[in-house]
């Protein structure tokens, strides 16, 4: 089987997120660079990285990677690649990137080069003029840093943050890719409580809820992949044979959601049951002034309101006090929450035990965690 060099994308912070989730699903030789996380792989691994990867951005097949000081470099080594081996005759291919601290900065001129390299090599190929455009998606991606440039064809799409279950619209909602990081970082696991006192419409728990019963985050949406014809329908058959007999339905209920908001609630239980989990979560109306667990442990993991407006700022600060206050009644449970107002934690009345910078929407935020006690006491604790 084919042999590729692959690489997932990753936001500041995520990537050693993402490096754990591959070696996990028993890949190799990954090394990560500028929010890029490498391994090596073949159409089935191409396949189960998009299916499984729950904290990545995209998944990438790595074409060509040289340097260029000159358009005619950046020429020449394109039209080096065979694009005839990956992109049939009506292949769509729109050119996309990036250039930072480069000798060639200019991104309109570096996509056009670059599609008339490919254009040139796949005219010789199929001996046309023209190209329809009209079939499979093959975007070709660059990435020019410090005249090291990197030519890749993205598998997946649209984002892998759109996993296909939230369809309804509410305000400030955390991506799915930063909720599952946000889960995987706290090290939460299934068969333990969480809840989130802030759910909205319901991201956090979903994610949870996902990894509890084992479920693909990509098995319910379409990858452009899928309609690459160098890829053998028989790989993907099996990858996705594979991710449905994965599922391992659960009974238990130990994934919680509040809001203080109904409709928030109840847009959260819409989106539970398009992600088949509904079985796994309990959502309730309820302020996080009331928070409270028959559970001696646990995880709170959550995305509290923050903002830079004055009238917001104060206004959090008391969703903070309170959330401090009412923290204290599960004083064995653990705690873990992103913020990008750098005053919760005095707010909040208590310093962190571990800081992580992470970007939600593009804003620089903190992951302030709080760490219950370790889970060899927990077991010792609740079954000795």
């Amino acid at each position: 089987m084919k042999k590729l060099r692959l690489y997932a994308t990753a936001t500041s912070g995520v990537e050693s997120v993402v490096a754990r989730e591959l070696k996990h699903l028993g890949y190799e030789d990954i090394f990560t660079d500028n929010g890029k996380i490498f391994f090596d792989g073949d159409f089935g691994a191409l396949c189960r990285a998009n299916l499984w990867l729950r904290s990545a951005g995209r998944v990438y097949v790595l074409m060509g990677e040289f340097t260029a000081t000159t358009f005619n470099d950046l020429f020449e080594s394109v039209i080096a690649i065979p694009w005839e081996d990956w992109l049939p005759k009506d292949a769509e291919f729109p050119v996309t990137g990036g250039c930072v601290k480069s000798t060639l900065m200019s991104v309109s001129d570096c996509q056009s080069i670059i599609k008339k390299a490919v254009v040139e090599r796949l005219r010789k190929s199929y001996k046309l003029e023209k190209f329809p455009e009209t079939g499979p998606r093959f975007h070709i991606d660059f990435s020019i840093t410090k005249d090291k440039v990197l030519i890749s064809l993205d598998s997946t799409g649209d984002g892998l943050h759109k996993r296909g279950y939230r369809s309804l619209a509410y305000a400030a909602p955390i991506k799915e890719t930063l909720a599952a990081a946000m889960i995987k970082i706290s090290r939460w696991s299934p068969g333990r409580n969480l809840i989130d006192p802030f759910c909205g419409s319901g991201t956090i728990p979903i994610e949870a809820a996902l990894m509890a019963i084992n479920k693909a985050p990509g098995l319910d949406r379409f990858f452009d992949c899928q309609e690459w014809p160098v890829i053998p329908k028989q790989i993907w058959y099996h990858a996705l044979e594979e991710a449905r007999s994965s599922i391992k339905p659960t009974g238990e209920k130990l994934i919680q959601g509040y809001d203080i908001n109904p409709e928030a609630v109840s847009m959260a239980n819409y989106h539970a049951k398009q992600a088949g989990v509904s079985d796994v979560i309990h959502f309730q109306v309820r302020d996080v002034k009331e928070i409270s667990s028959k559970a001696k442990y646990g995880f709170i993991i959550t995305n509290p309101p923050y903002g830079q407006r004055l009238g917001e700022k104060k206004e959090n600060s008391r969703i903070y006090q309170v959330m401090g206050e009412s923290f204290k009644r599960l004083p064995t449970w653990s705690f873990y929450i992103i913020n990008g107002d750098t005053e919760f934690e005095k707010a909040f009345g208590r310093k962190s035990d571990k800081n992580r910078k992470l970007y939600n929407g593009g804003l620089l935020c903190y992951y302030y965690q709080y760490f219950g006690p370790k889970p060899d006491k927990i077991i010792k604790d609740e079954y000795k």
